[in-house]
């Protein structure tokens, strides 16, 4: 079994803080819930092709920007292909950093294309409104890729205070620019999500609710429309996590999780149902497994048989408590009907 490498990644007084507190895989033993192992059927390869970005948002837990240099190359991104192709896995997730950024993304959409594979593509919007990137929105569109885009708030203020002075301007003219290309209308093929993230340590409101506000207010405010709304609880692992830290919320914010937990969120956990690829091939549980270093296998996606990643134990670390805490938290969003506060 891989070790995990949080000694390598994070600070000791960091942690410290984080191991604390019961042990997330201890909680599931004592509910006779352990180990908590991915399904037979997993229905996402996420890869994430690259950490550099144009943006330095405080809540990313990438710690991408515009200083990082990590590129998936063509190679790996072919052996990718190679697993979607022997597995018949229909959803490809594409994220970074910015995945724009990556040379080779027009060549991995084609060719998950010609597999079959429903793309989806995480973007940050504000890159699609360079002119460099402007062809880029009308072949996403040729190409019928879903596009899953960061919105943090509905007003300049709050966006902007957490990803960046002007980012919320910017990223309205490409939701207006999208929009005008058929993504995001009622009824239409073209989906357009946003993400919210809580602009602090605190769980993310009510999807349901929080979505017909996001949809009011845009569509009165700039007359835009969109397909869903996701809701992530921000996960205490990179930027935010050394935030947390630095601002000494840290440990309040880890117990305020683990008071949260619910346990009707873990047969809906992304982990269960997704193989998570780093722009190097190495392979993990979830996005977040991937920033911590915790691999889920020693092998890499190029050497890798694809049976020792069916029904394998999931990697656990007390940030887990982030996805299982309140209505819990995945790529898409809210995972559990059931709030336990």
């Amino acid at each position: 079994m891989p070790s995990i490498n949080h000694t390598r990644l994070l600070q000791p007084e960091i942690l410290q803080q984080i191991e604390g507190f019961t042990h997330f895989a201890n909680r599931l033993k004592d509910l006779n819930l352990y180990p908590l192992t991915s399904s037979a059927n997993i229905d996402t390869l996420q890869i994430n092709i690259g950490k550099i970005c144009n943006l330095t948002c405080r809540h990313c837990h990438v710690e991408a920007g515009p200083h990082r240099t990590e590129s998936m190359p063509k190679d790996i991104m072919a052996h990718c292909l190679k697993i979607l192709a022997e597995s018949h896995i229909p959803n490809l997730d594409i994220t970074g950093g910015a995945p724009e950024l990556n040379p080779h993304l027009a060549w991995l959409i084609e060719e998950a294309g010609h597999l079959g594979c429903h793309v989806m593509l995480r973007t940050n919007l504000t890159l699609l409104g360079n002119q460099e990137y402007a062809h880029l929105p009308e072949y996403f569109a040729q190409h019928q890729v879903e596009l899953v885009s960061s919105l943090p708030c509905y007003t300049e203020e709050n966006t902007d205070g957490q990803r960046g002075a002007g980012v919320f301007n910017a990223s309205i003219k490409v939701l207006l620019m999208l929009n005008d290309i058929g993504y995001g209308k009622p009824g239409g093929s073209l989906k357009l999500n946003l993400v919210y993230n809580p602009g602090g340590a605190f769980l993310p409101a009510d999807q349901k609710q929080l979505e017909e506000e996001y949809r009011q207010e845009l569509q009165n405010r700039y007359g835009i429309t969109y397909s869903n709304l996701f809701t992530m609880t921000n996960v205490p692992v990179g930027r935010f996590l050394t935030n947390l830290n630095n601002s000494g919320m840290l440990p309040a914010y880890l117990d305020y999780l683990a008071q949260n937990f619910n346990p009707a969120t873990l047969s809906q956990l992304m982990c269960r149902r997704q193989i998570s690829v780093g722009w190097d091939g190495a392979l993990y549980d979830c996005d977040f497994n991937q920033m911590l270093g915790i691999t889920c296998v020693a092998d890499s996606i190029k050497t890798v048989n694809l049976e020792t990643l069916l029904e394998r134990e999931i990697r656990l670390g007390n940030h887990c408590y982030a996805c299982t805490a309140g209505s819990g938290s995945g790529c898409g969003g809210t995972i559990a009907n059931i709030k336990l506060f």
